[in-house]
């Protein structure tokens, strides 16, 4: 497989801006440099006319008149001419022509180059002029002075912004060496001090993902120990009664008792693993967080428009065999039809939520009791009810029934007791002290609140459950 292609965001950002500056100074030392050039051509032209005007009222000493002891091609030639064309004064070494044309000109004597300045007075013609190769010499020597702040400044300039761009880089760099030389199952929040804004929302995804890791691995961790610790007695109590069950030589009717119980255990079993199942995956997926904060662990799964008076219909469908068989009267409280609740969520998991609750009401409710459902608005809000005639839960263990593995003994001693002494008492069920904790997960994956308390119409548990938002048609 071809390898993707890789590139150092630093070293690309280097080669761009470096290369823009130097681009940038080379094309504004050529344009100084063309300017200067200009600039120099123009003031040796003004000088040679101020020379001339000087000399329009008198003649100069007859000595060579130099511009600058560095170049002896750059003496300026001097040639005067009365009202008749006679010549009165010429330049020492002058070789330049006996006439000119006035103003400016370029000549050519002698296999040289001229710039000649000519002016005519009433009295006298002058004609000024310059070796033109000198004073090129001369101008390109001013211009190069012109050009060398941008060859000192150019160089320094490229070197402060490649230590810019490698200081604001470091914190980046940092950032990946973290990373790095973490292990495997390091997945602390990565620091993200000094780190530049258009980094750190990366960094602070980083660390929220990080989070749902750790939470994805924490719950496999308690899925694993609750599991191990859980499984090692009801599986150990099965093959106790197995091995009893070999040695059993009594009469057949304890012998189907023995398998009875043993089928029971095999059911109970069944129902913790399908539990602990649940709740592992319910836990896994309640460590997603949506973008803005909002009703975490929906962003895991595909969340939608949830009517909740189907999923009461369900719930309490999935239900009410076991109510039969406890003798329980199950149904909806009230006598008006349920309206259509929506709430966003996901409708199995909703489902499990109701069906828990149900399952725990009519499981710690006397035979021959009542459990009751409602779905109802208050205040805006959808809010499910499932009400019980059993013996509720004492005020010191509602904080910690949804805590897993717990049992609260006041529940369990009084599930057994009957609700009508008429009816004969059904074998105890005992739990495994997920349900609720289930029901919370899920309830929190769903933003929605539980709260526990005393039913004033049945006299046991009330369960009430209360979303957020909601949205009411029919």
């Amino acid at each position: 497989m071809k390898k993707p292609a890789s590139h150092s965001l630093r070293r690309r950002l280097l080669w761009f801006v470096l290369a823009a500056i130097f681009l940038a100074a080379l094309l504004q030392a050529a344009t100084a440099y063309r300017g200067a050039l200009q600039q120099a051509d123009a003031m040796f032209d003004d000088h040679l006319q101020q020379m001339a005007r000087s000399l329009r009222s008198g003649i100069p000493l007859n000595v060579p008149m130099e511009e600058a002891d560095e170049d002896d091609r750059f003496e300026v030639y001097v040639q005067i001419w009365g009202q008749d064309g006679t010549q009165i004064f010429r330049s020492t070494r002058s070789a330049l022509p006996p006439r000119a044309v006035l103003g400016f000109s370029d000549v050519e004597a002698h296999g040289n180059r001229y710039r000649v300045y000519t002016l005519q007075t009433a009295l006298q013609t002058v004609q000024i002029a310059q070796d033109l190769d000198a004073r090129s010499a001369r101008a390109r020597t001013l211009a190069l002075r012109a050009v060398l702040p941008f060859a000192y400044l150019t160089p320094l300039l490229m070197l402060a912004v490649w230590w810019v761009i490698s200081r604001s880089l470091a914190p980046i760099e940092r950032a990946r060496r973290q990373v790095a030389g973490r292990l495997a199952d390091d997945l602390s929040p990565l620091a993200n001090d000094g780190l530049p804004d258009e980094v750190r929302p990366l960094v602070e995804e980083l660390n929220l993902l990080f989070g749902r890791v750790r939470g994805a691995f924490e719950a496999q961790r308690h899925f694993v120990a609750d599991a191990a610790h859980e499984l090692r007695s009801p599986l150990t109590a099965l093959k106790l009664q197995a091995q009893a069950l070999r040695r059993n030589d009594e009469e057949p009717a304890a012998r189907e008792a023995a398998i009875a119980r043993l089928n029971q255990g095999i059911d109970r079993a069944i129902r913790l693993v399908e539990q602990l199942l649940v709740l592992a995956r319910e836990e896994a997926a309640g460590t997603a967080q949506t973008e803005d904060g909002a009703s975490p662990g929906l962003a895991s799964v595909a969340a939608t428009l949830v009517d909740l008076r189907d999923i009461v219909k369900l719930a309490v469908a999935d239900v009410l065999p076991h109510a039969g068989h406890r003798q329980i009267d199950l149904g909806l409280s009230g006598t008006e039809p349920l309206k259509a609740v929506q709430v966003k969520g996901h409708s199995e998991a909703l489902r499990i939520l109701l069906r828990n609750l149900l399952d725990n009401a009519v499981k710690y409710t006397p035979v021959g009791g009542q459990v009751d459902v409602s779905l109802g608005l208050q205040d805006g809000q959808p809010v499910l009810l499932v009400e019980d005639s059993g013996p509720g839960i004492a005020a010191e263990d509602r904080h910690r029934v949804f805590d897993r593995f717990y049992r609260a003994a006041s529940v369990t001693a009084a599930a057994g007791e009957s609700a009508n002494p008429a009816h004969p008492v059904l074998t105890p069920e005992t739990g495994s002290g997920l349900g609720l904790a289930i029901v919370k997960v899920i309830a929190e994956r769903h933003g929605a609140t539980l709260q526990l308390g005393t039913s004033e119409r049945l006299g046991g548990l009330r369960v009430e459950v209360r979303f957020l938002v909601s949205e009411i048609t029919g």
